[in-house]
């Protein structure tokens, strides 16, 4: 069995520095007894099985037998009379080691109940009640027992509460034949391979999908690779422990979404604590009951899900590329003067055709087109884009990217248009805007005002249809990459000078 080495040094009072062997004896006895405890309901329990042929059953009562084997040897390897002579106790690695065999033992049990439950084995909830109650009871032990304080004085050391028999946890029922829908991905982060299975199990169980990775390397990897909506991870890991993991994923702007959930024994409080500083979400104390785990890992999810609707909610509002600066900075939303290519795109005929055809064909329609549009400019460099009706107004750092999208639009939206036997017409103007948001205390918009956008307007209505204007000032910008027809002059309303335009013929070869 693979034993974990916490990196943090313990304080100097967390080893034994007076030894008695007497009393690290009757230390040795009293935590021997709740393992046998388990060490013969577990084997008990596996007779019945073989006599009754359920043979679903064994795995993991050998599991628990296993666990309850390593839990002995570690007693007598860690509390042995040769360390006591030697003075080498370290509390703190002892109470580590004991929890991982421990763990397994809890987690196993809670698995073979459901299972009893489910297959209506009933008469075996007892026996399994007294592993459950012991491995309880053992916990007690190790956190009473085997804490600096009762090694620091040579009086009698702290007793342990009698053991009392007490209801095991209750197991979560689940309607028998009913199949869970799978309700996440989750990544389980474990160096230990008895911990992964009794996650990956009881995750399984409750009907999510789980990955499982047994270093920090392996998960970054896997993160990196796949899509999750939650990780479990283990704080005590070789090679990379778990805080650098989470530090790392925090750092990644395509990872620090995901919710982390930090697993640790109670004594690495003070680490879970910067874990949580550090954007945790919340944390698992080792061993955990099932309806812990299922009450955490619900929370993490649903809150995950709330996350992301919100910020598709705001992706819609903002548009992904203002999102993804609001988040950044905050202040870059402020009200400023920028120089824009501001694209306008408007369907020809619509009136009419929307005469002659229910609200809801017209609804089916849009959406098409609209899906069609984001799709051609999901790779451009667009800041926003706005609907109104049937109207599309998009806006550009520069005009070479928005005549590129433009002359897309035209040929693909066109071709979806001629189907409904509608056009497309499009305009594109250069020139200053002030863009941040506006609005009152409780609604705000991000928005770009000025007379570019009201050029832009009014190039796009007098455009025919499959006809793309571009105004002087943005063929000027974007210079060799269009060829274009001769200018003319285009009489816009609320414009004391017309405005000079020139029709997109094609877009030089270095552009298409």
């Amino acid at each position: 069995m693979k034993r974990k080495q916490s990196r943090l040094k313990p304080p100097a009072d967390a080893r034994l520095r007076e030894h008695t062997p007497n009393r690290l004896a009757q230390i040795r006895h009293d935590l021997r007894t709740p393992v046998v405890h388990v060490l013969g309901y577990s084997e008990l329990l596996q007779e019945i099985a073989e006599e009754r042929g359920l043979h679903q059953f064994i795995p993991d009562l050998k599991r628990i037998q296993i666990a309850g084997k390593n839990l002995v040897n570690l007693i007598n390897e860690l509390l042995s009379p040769a360390r006591v002579e030697a003075k080498d106790i370290d509390l703190r690695h002892v109470h580590s080691e004991l929890r991982t065999p421990l763990n397994h033992i809890t987690g196993y049990c809670e698995i073979v109940q459901e299972l009893a439950e489910e297959t209506r084995q009933t008469d075996l909830l007892p026996d399994l009640q007294k592993i459950h109650l012991a491995s309880r009871n053992f916990l007690t032990l190790v956190e009473t027992l085997l804490v600096p304080a009762s090694f620091s004085e040579l009086g009698a050391p702290k007793t342990a509460a009698p053991f009392e028999r007490q209801p095991a946890a209750p197991v979560p029922r689940r309607k028998r034949g009913v199949v869970p829908r799978k309700r996440g991905a989750i990544l389980v982060v474990d160096d230990d391979e008895g911990n992964r299975d009794v996650l990956n199990r009881r995750l399984s169980r409750q009907g999510h999908k789980v990955i499982t990775a047994e270093s920090g390397p392996q998960a970054l990897r896997l993160l990196r690779k796949g899509k999750f909506d939650l990780v479990l991870l283990d704080l005590l890991m070789p090679e990379i422990d778990g805080m650098e993991v989470l530090r790392q994923v925090k750092a990644d702007p395509d990872l620090q979404n995901i919710p982390v959930l930090m697993l640790s024994a109670l004594d690495e409080l003070d680490a879970v604590v910067r874990c949580i500083k550090l954007g945790a979400e919340d944390h698992l104390p080792k061993p955990f009951p099932a309806a812990i785990l299922h009450a955490r890992v619900e929370s993490c999810l649903a809150n995950k899900r709330m996350s992301d609707q919100l910020r598709k909610y705001t992706e819609w509002l903002f548009g992904k590329s203002l999102f993804s600066l609001a988040v950044a900075g905050p202040r870059s939303l402020t009200l400023r003067r920028q120089e824009r290519t501001v694209l306008f795109a408007d369907i020809r005929g619509f009136t009419h055709w929307s005469e002659r055809h229910t609200p809801e064909d017209a609804f089916a329609m849009l959406n098409r087109y609209f899906e069609d549009a984001e799709r051609i400019w999901a790779t451009s460099s667009v800041i926003k884009t706005e609907y109104t009706g049937d109207e599309i107004m998009a806006v550009f750092p520069a005009a070479p990217d928005a005549v590129r999208i433009a002359h897309s639009l035209r040929v693909e939206l066109g071709h979806l248009l001629g189907g409904f036997g509608l056009g497309i017409g499009l305009g594109l103007h250069t020139g200053p805007v002030s863009e941040g948001l506006m609005g009152g205390v409780e609604v705000k918009a991000y928005c770009f005002v000025g007379d570019t956008v009201n050029c832009a307007s009014r190039i796009c209505k007098q455009a025919q249809a499959g006809q793309v204007l571009l105004s002087e000032a943005t063929c000027l910008q974007a210079g060799y990459t269009v060829k274009t027809g001769p200018p003319f002059d285009l009489s816009a309303k609320g414009k004391a000078e017309p405005l000079k335009v020139r029709p997109l013929l094609a877009l030089s070869s270095a552009q298409v």
